[in-house]
């Protein structure tokens, strides 16, 4: 059986700025053909730590690899076999959809016959044909997301790195793009993924989360779920902050908190006949009930 082989891989990774600590001792393991997520709310470190990856920012202590490359002593080699989208748009607005893909291929190293056949296919494959000749200016959030993503693997990296990619983008335009990066996985380029998105967690491989530079947790979706041990439920009501109160007076919960026009309760199996006055449904954890329960681990409340 073969080993997978990692694409990237950190040791106690830490980024400091004068007394603020962004991320502090990163440890992951990356495999090729993964899509990673780094998971998070904004200030959480996720794109400290992707531009150490990237070879843009220097670690103040630890260190790591990318693609076999060694991120403070190689880092310009880092920067030629990886593909990088920033979460702002940053093409040229004034260029066209071919002269930003013509711009890019030309850097990439790209040259002749080679160059146009892979702009076309670049624009084929973001399904920007009918825009070939838009200004990018004139582009919605959803296509600028394509064109941006199509220049950043111009070059056909072995890994790219998406940095809060869906951030600006509708719902809709959100879903298409996980469609191409999905269809980039398997082709077999491995993807690192920065997003406050919880439920693009359900996307990921693998994933880590992320507050104020700590690890928090880590796992694939389906075991960071199966990690909660307690039960979780869900009870409808007009009044869940009425409810709330209520429940949180009478039966020894471990979180409770409105969803929607729900409340969610968390409490221990042996805890459930004490619900017995209203009716509620065991429900499977959502990767944001995931993540607000290591949060809340992590500050030490609840379980």
């Amino acid at each position: 059986m073969m080993v997978p082989e990692l694409a990237v891989t950190t040791k106690d990774l830490t980024c400091k700025f004068g007394d603020f600590t962004a991320v502090d001792k990163l440890n992951i393991n990356v495999y090729r053909g993964e899509i990673y997520g780094f998971l998070g709310s904004n200030g959480s470190g996720k794109s400290t730590s992707i531009r150490m990856l990237c070879g843009i920012l220097k670690p103040t202590s630890g260190g790591g690899t990318v693609l076999g490359y060694d991120i403070i002593t190689e880092a310009e080699k880092i920067k030629e076999h990886i593909g990088y989208m920033s979460q702002k748009f940053s093409l040229y607005l004034d260029l066209t959809v071919f002269e930003n893909l013509d711009f890019y291929a030309g850097l990439y190293g790209l040259r002749g016959a080679e160059k146009y056949a892979r702009v076309t296919e670049m624009i084929e494959e973001m399904q920007l044909t009918d825009k070939r000749d838009a200004l990018s200016a004139t582009l919605s959030g959803g296509l600028k997301q394509r064109l941006a993503l199509g220049c950043a693997i111009l070059h056909r990296p072995k890994l790219l790195f998406l940095d809060e990619p869906t951030s600006a983008v509708d719902p809709i335009s959100r879903r298409s793009f996980w469609q191409i990066i999905h269809s980039l996985a398997l082709q077999g380029t491995t993807m690192v993924v920065t997003t406050h998105f919880m439920e693009e967690a359900e996307h990921c491989d693998e994933m880590v989360f992320l507050d104020a530079g700590k690890m928090v947790a880590q796992g694939s979706p389906k075991a960071l779920k199966q990690s909660i041990k307690e039960v979780l439920v869900s009870i409808a009501s007009d009044d869940s902050m009425k409810l709330c109160e209520e429940i949180k007076s009478s039966v020894p919960v471990l979180d409770a908190y409105i969803f929607g026009r729900e409340l969610r309760v968390l409490l221990y199996p042996q805890d459930l006949p004490l619900l017995a006055n209203w009716q509620y449904k065991i429900i499977e954890p959502t990767m944001e009930d995931v993540f607000s329960y290591y949060l809340d681990k992590k500050g030490g409340g609840g379980v």
